[in-house]
């Protein structure tokens, strides 16, 4: 069992019996996450997820105690090569989960040769190559990033909003801006 301080710094996670949902606003509602005990070694290949400030970092449970990650935080800003690092710096002591696989493409051996194919890399963009990309990349074959996706996504919603506003403060009706839906609002979120 966790320690309750452990288990708070990972509020980000709602818990669901024995597995724990990702919180809709912090990260992808869809993903089931598990997390992990202080004593409890991650499956070799395994995604791995950690709350930062403002983000979730993610990495690749190589075996060993070892991670695969990019974007080393430096500054409070993540960026920085592909490396390989101790399960206890990846996390910076705080709680670990595995990320929940819906649909795995590569065998564990496989994720880990991926990750380690990468070992070295430095060509970290927060919004088209970070730590999730590499990571989705690694286990499914996808590079992209759900954290980025959102973000966009409400920068969108944002924009039609003070878009819409400004057309209604300048009595200029809908020609202003664009028509906000509930759909857009609920996308967004």
């Amino acid at each position: 069992m966790r320690p309750r301080s452990a288990q708070r710094s990972f509020s980000w996670l709602t818990n669901r019996g024995d597995s724990y949902v990702a919180d809709r606003q912090n990260d992808l509602p869809r993903a089931r996450d598990r997390a992990l005990s202080l004593s409890e070694e991650p499956p070799l290949g395994a995604h791995l997820v950690t709350p930062r400030i403002g983000f979730v970092h993610h990495g690749i449970y190589v075996g060993d105690g070892k991670v695969m990650h990019c974007g080393a935080v430096s500054c409070f800003l993540p960026r920085g090569p592909v490396e390989e690092v101790s399960l206890r710096d990846f996390s910076r002591g705080r709680a670990v989960a595995v990320r929940g696989r819906e649909s795995p493409r590569f065998d564990a051996q496989e994720v880990v040769s991926r990750a380690r194919s990468r070992l070295g890399e430095d060509d970290y963009r927060i919004l088209t190559n970070n730590c999730e990309h590499f990571c989705e990349w690694c286990v499914r074959g996808e590079h992209r990033s759900y954290q980025v996706e959102r973000l966009m996504r409400r920068m969108r919603l944002l924009r039609a909003l003070s878009g819409s506003r400004l057309g209604a403060r300048s009595g200029c009706g809908t020609g202003g801006g664009s028509a906000v839906t509930t759909g857009d609002a609920a996308e967004a979120l």
